[in-house]
């Protein structure tokens, strides 16, 4: 596979670790949390299989485009829409946590309005590039800050105020049933595959998917999964881990590089992690606007010559985001994605019965062509 696929994957599931999904997690740490995680690997790592080896199918083809040619208006318009408000909340969701934690921890001074129109600016423009320079743009980025972000989990599993006694208490719970939030929070990760929708266009050459990518796969949600849960619990404690609304900024704070220019990890964690949410953002509201100019036209609407139609949706993302972040909290805020991720674990495993539909339309089409 293309390293650009792995991109939209990686960045999804990093992302998340600082945002709502350990929240649900912890709370959830006596009550099935682990297996949990266990299933969604599971559940995850063949919903990935199938809408990889899907798309792979129809090379350099977006999701709106097999429904055009498959499906009825009345079912493909409202359905892209729906796609297209799923991304956009997704995007918001980590725009407002980001806000949340700038203004809380770097910039306390700061109105919060001002702070989430400086992170929507700076990424609302780049949403309309073009889907290769979006990609490009995620490589430039994971470059610079990934390798210090993993070296700081390196540090966390090797620092000596990671006790070992609080996570072995935690997987003792390993025998509770699932539970739905926990299962569907960190189902979650594994979602990044979903933005091959749009981004499908870039890969026009058919890609390799076999036994070694799946491994790959499970390999990195597990370490992903395991680090999100297991370590903050090793740092703070098992009994009272639910209360905490951000355990990984609290982690992070306990970790310490005793051979760095800033000896706290807090301040770099939380610099390079914009960086990361910068691209979580940038993805999801991509893809957002692609599935709208869909369904609107946008691109055919213009004022004297110049489409203006492409930022039409801008003051909505805008306007919406900035009220969102005036009038939730941080429980709120938590509460309201975790309804979205029960929402998702619903839906993106039944759109395995769309694709067997479209795949269907799309080979009695060709044989029909070929007739």
């Amino acid at each position: 596979m293309s390293r650009f696929y792995y991109y939209l994957i990686l960045v999804n599931m990093v992302s998340n670790i600082i945002a709502s999904v350990p929240v649900i997690l912890l709370y959830f740490h006596k009550e099935g949390a682990i297996s949990s995680m266990i299933l969604s690997v599971v559940v995850g790592t063949i919903i990935i299989t199938v809408y990889t080896r899907f798309f792979n199918n129809f090379p350099g083809m977006t999701l709106p485009e097999l429904l055009q040619k498959t499906t009825a208006k009345w079912f493909y318009n409202p359905f892209i829409f729906l796609l297209g408000i799923l991304w956009f909340i997704a995007g918001m969701i980590t725009l407002i946590t980001f806000s949340f934690l700038l203004i809380r921890y770097l910039t306390p001074e700061t109105p919060i309005t001002q702070i989430s129109l400086v992170l929507t600016i700076s990424v609302i423009f780049g949403c309309l590039m073009k889907t290769n320079r979006v990609l490009y743009t995620i490589e430039i980025i994971l470059i610079l800050t990934f390798p210090l972000i993993f070296y700081i989990y390196l540090a966390a599993y090797s620092s000596k105020n990671l006790r070992w006694d609080f996570v072995r208490d935690a997987v003792l719970y390993f025998n509770q049933l699932p539970s739905f939030y926990a299962f569907s929070a960190s189902f979650f990760l594994f979602l990044g595959v979903a933005n091959i929708f749009i981004f499908n266009r870039f890969f026009t050459v058919k890609q390799k998917f076999g036994l070694k990518q799946i491994i790959f796969i499970v390999v990195t949600s597990t370490f992903a999964l395991s680090t999100t849960y297991f370590i903050p619990i090793g740092f703070n404690g098992f009994e009272h881990i639910k209360d905490f609304i951000y355990p990984w900024i609290s982690t992070s704070d306990s970790i310490r590089m005793k051979y760095f220019i800033i000896e706290r990890v807090l301040f770099i964690f939380l610099l390079f992690y914009l960086g990361i949410a910068f691209l979580s953002i940038l993805i999801h509201w991509h893809v957002s606007i692609e599935f709208f100019k869909f369904v609107f036209h946008l691109e055919k609407i213009k004022w004297k010559g110049v489409k203006i139609g492409i930022f039409l949706p801008l003051p909505f993302f805008i306007g919406i985001s900035t009220y969102f972040v005036k009038r939730l909290d941080e429980y709120q805020l938590v509460r309201l994605s975790g309804i979205f991720y029960n929402s998702l674990s619903i839906l993106f495993p039944l759109m395995i019965i769309l694709f067997l539909f479209i795949k269907r339309r799309m080979k009695y089409a060709k044989n029909n062509e070929q007739n």
